[in-house]
C-alpha cells in the first residue's frame, strides 16, 4: 500500500481544517487535507461573525475572500411583531473587528481550500479516512479516494476539522449527546428581487416568528438570499405538502415577509437540517486535536459554528506548532478551556434566545446602550474576551437584566395607573 509521511494531517477542507492547514504550514511544517466530499459543496453557515476575521487574516487567507465580492456585514437586526432591534458591530464593547462577511459557502470553503493549495499544501477531494492507529502521537491514517484506492499518510499529528463528518469521536467512540433540545430547520435560496436597501443587506435579519420559532433572513451579494425556518420539530407538522409547499406557506404567514418573499423563485428545493446539536467527551488526545464542528455544534441562532471553527483552529494550529517544535503543551488549560469559555457563553445567549429572556432584553422600550455594546460584542463573536461582564457572567447576566426589565416595566404599567 503506497505510503508517505507528513509532519501534520488535517481531516476537512471546510475553515476549520483550512485556517488549521495554513497556519501550521506557514510555520514551516508540512501538512496534508484530506477532505470526504467534492469542492464546491453546499452547507449552511452563511453568516460570518467579526471574530473570525483575525483566524482567517493570520491563515492568510483574507485577501483572497475579499477579491471576490462577498456581501458585507456590518451586523444584526432582530424582528418581532413590528419591534425592531438593530446591533451595529461597530458599537461593540470589545476592540477588534467590527465586519464580516454573508457567503454562499460552496464558494467561501472552496476559496479557502484553493488558497490552502497555492501554499503547497496537497488537498485531496473525495477522499475518505477509513482507520487511523496511534503509536504515541505519532498516527498512521488509511485513506480511500473515490475509485476505491487505499494508501496511508504516517503524521507526527493529527487535526480533525471534519465537521458533521466527526471522523475521530466515530473512530474512537468519543461521540456524546447534547443537552440542548433537538431543533430542525427549513431553508432555500431564493431570487430576492424585492429585496430593497431598507432591507439593509448589509446584515442579517433575525425573526421571531413564534416563541421558540425563528427566521433567517441572510442577504447576499449576488442578488440571492438564504432564508429558513427554525423550530422544535413539532412545529412544521402543522404545516402539509413538499418542502417547497411547506416553506412557502410558512414565508406566506410571517407578516414581516410575505409581501418581498411572495411568488419568489427558489434556487434549489428547500432541505431539511435536524438535531444538529452534538458534544464530545474530549476535545484532544495524544496525537490529535478536534476543531470546529467536531467539538461541539450548538444552534445556528447566533452564527456562531464558522467563529468556533476558526478561532479553535487558530488557536489548536498554535500549539500544534509548539508541540513539533519540542515545547510543552498543555492542552487542557491552552485549548479546552479557553474553548469551553467560548462555547458556554454563546450557550448561555442560545438557552436565554429560546426561553423568551432576550426577547424581552432586545426588544425592551429604553435599552442601555453601555449594556446594549456589551452585549454587541458577544453577537460580534468576542465571547473570549471576559472584560465583558456579559461574557464573564454570561450564565446569570442576562437573566438578571430581563428581570429588571420585566420590573421597570411593570412600574411604568402601575405608574400609568
Amino acid at each position: 500500500m503506497k505510503s508517505e509521511k507528513v509532519d501534520v494531517l488535517v481531516i476537512g477542507a471546510g475553515p476549520s481544517g483550512t485556517v488549521a492547514a495554513a497556519i501550521i504550514k506557514k510555520a514551516g511544517f508540512t501538512v496534508k487535507i484530506v477532505e470526504k466530499m467534492k469542492f464546491p459543496r453546499f452547507v449552511i453557515g452563511e453568516s460570518l461573525l467579526p471574530r473570525c476575521m483575525e483566524a482567517l487574516e493570520e491563515a492568510g487567507f483574507l485577501d483572497a475572500v475579499r477579491q471576490a465580492g462577498f456581501q458585507e456585514k456590518f451586523g444584526a437586526k432582530f424582528v418581532k411583531e413590528g419591534k425592531i432591534c438593530d446591533y451595529i458591530f461597530a458599537d461593540q464593547y470589545t476592540p477588534g473587528w467590527n465586519w464580516t462577511w454573508q457567503v454562499p459557502r460552496g464558494e467561501f470553503d472552496k476559496i479557502l481550500a484553493d488558497s490552502c493549495e497555492k501554499m503547497n499544501i496537497p488537498v485531496h477531494y473525495e477522499t475518505t479516512v477509513t482507520a487511523i492507529e496511534f503509536d504515541g502521537s505519532n498516527s498512521v491514517t488509511t485513506v480511500e479516494d473515490v475509485a476505491g484506492n487505499r494508501s496511508q499518510v504516517e503524521a507526527r499529528f493529527i487535526v480533525d476539522g471534519s465537521g458533521y463528518g466527526r471522523v475521530i469521536p466515530k473512530l474512537f467512540n468519543m461521540d456524546r449527546p447534547s443537552h440542548l433540545p433537538p431543533r430542525k430547520t427549513l431553508f432555500t435560496h431564493v431570487v430576492d428581487v424585492k429585496r430593497t436597501m431598507d432591507d439593509e443587506p448589509n446584515r442579517i435579519t433575525i425573526i421571531v416568528h413564534n416563541k421558540g420559532i425563528w427566521i433567517w433572513v441572510i442577504p447576499f451579494s449576488n442578488g440571492k438570499t438564504s432564508v429558513g425556518f427554525v423550530g422544535e420539530p413539532e412545529f412544521f407538522k402543522k404545516v402539509s405538502g413538499s418542502n417547497e409547499e411547506q416553506l412557502r406557506a410558512l414565508l406566506a404567514s410571517e407578516p414581516y415577509l410575505a409581501e418581498r418573499m411572495k411568488d419568489v423563485v427558489f434556487d434549489f428545493e428547500p432541505r431539511v437540517l435536524e438535531s444538529w446539536s452534538t458534544t464530545t467527551s474530549s476535545f484532544y488526545g495524544d496525537g490529535f486535536v478536534l476543531t470546529g464542528n467536531v467539538t461541539e455544534f450548538l444552534d445556528p441562532v447566533f452564527s456562531s459554528g464558522v467563529t468556533l471553527a476558526t478561532v479553535s483552529s487558530q488557536l489548536a494550529a498554535q500549539l500544534v506548532i509548539k508541540k513539533l517544535n519540542g515545547e510543552a503543551v498543555d492542552w487542557e488549560a491552552g485549548y479546552t478551556q479557553p474553548m469551553m469559555q467560548g462555547v458556554n457563553t454563546f450557550r448561555s445567549y442560545v438557552l436565554a434566545w429560546y426561553d423568551g429572556t432576550l426577547d424581552t432584553i432586545f426588544f425592551a422600550d429604553e435599552q442601555d446602550a453601555g449594556i446594549k455594546n456589551m452585549i454587541c460584542s458577544v453577537l460580534a463573536g468576542y465571547v473570549w474576551d471576559t472584560s465583558n461582564p456579559y461574557v464573564k457572567e454570561h450564565e446569570s447576566a442576562l437573566k438578571k437584566l430581563a428581570k429588571l426589565i420585566t420590573f421597570r416595566d411593570s412600574m411604568k404599567t402601575q405608574g400609568a395607573a
